[in-house]
């Protein structure tokens, strides 16, 4: 909710609540080697790699591989471009893709391709035989296990404050948010910002009485 109590929906923001909510996205899930972005948000959800591509039937294999995901309404890019196959995992890794799978010669000859989870780095070889239900599975797993990490991040960094002085103890030293009653006056919010360094994030609308 805004200040004047009016509820925000989210697909009737301005610029600068999107900016935000980008900003938030790549806080909340990114790590040191890029984005990691939540399959619902993403670009490019999957893509696919050809190992060896030089060698017969590689590049044939990954695009029956694209075509097939496409089929999905699944957003997917295939790279076949000159550079190498450690540049390209560099390069969708930093960007965040969700799902990489990577297919060659030797998974052609097993009817397998290589997946690899862009948020927990997990590789797994799958049968070419369920690719579909494989990849959206695993997809789907993505999106909720990078959800159910920042509901924990939130809730282990939350504290429920009585007063000011537990307020001002908290964020020194633990820092996170304090969950407190607010009366809805602009200068007591200030007074918060003046003598604890924090300022207002939202109104749950679950409401609670932790104080008077």
């Amino acid at each position: 909710t805004g200040r004047d109590n009016k509820l925000q929906y989210p697909f009737q923001t301005s610029w600068g609540s999107t900016t935000r909510l980008i900003g938030a996205c790549i806080m909340t899930h990114s790590d040191n080697n890029g984005l990691v972005l939540p399959p619902a948000v993403a670009p490019v959800q999957v893509v696919v790699v050809p190992i060896a591509q030089h060698k017969p039937g590689v590049l044939d294999a990954a695009n029956a591989l694209k075509s097939r995901l496409e089929a999905l309404d699944l957003r997917v890019k295939l790279d076949d471009s000159e550079q190498s196959p450690g540049w390209k995992f560099a390069q969708y890794e930093m960007k965040g893709v969700p799902l990489r799978v990577e297919i060659g010669p030797k998974d052609m000859e097993k009817n397998q391709c290589c997946i690899c989870r862009r948020d927990s780095g997990e590789k797994v070889f799958v049968s070419l035989d369920n690719i579909e239900e494989t990849v959206k599975t695993m997809l789907d797993a993505v999106q909720q296990g990078l959800f159910d990490k920042a509901k924990r991040n939130l809730d282990e960094n939350t504290y429920a404050c009585a007063t000011l002085e537990e307020v001002k103890e908290k964020m020194a030293s633990q820092g996170g948010f304090a969950k407190t009653m607010w009366c809805g006056e602009l200068a007591c919010e200030l007074k918060m910002k003046e003598e604890a360094g924090v300022s207002s994030r939202c109104i749950p609308l679950e409401q609670e009485h932790l104080g008077d």
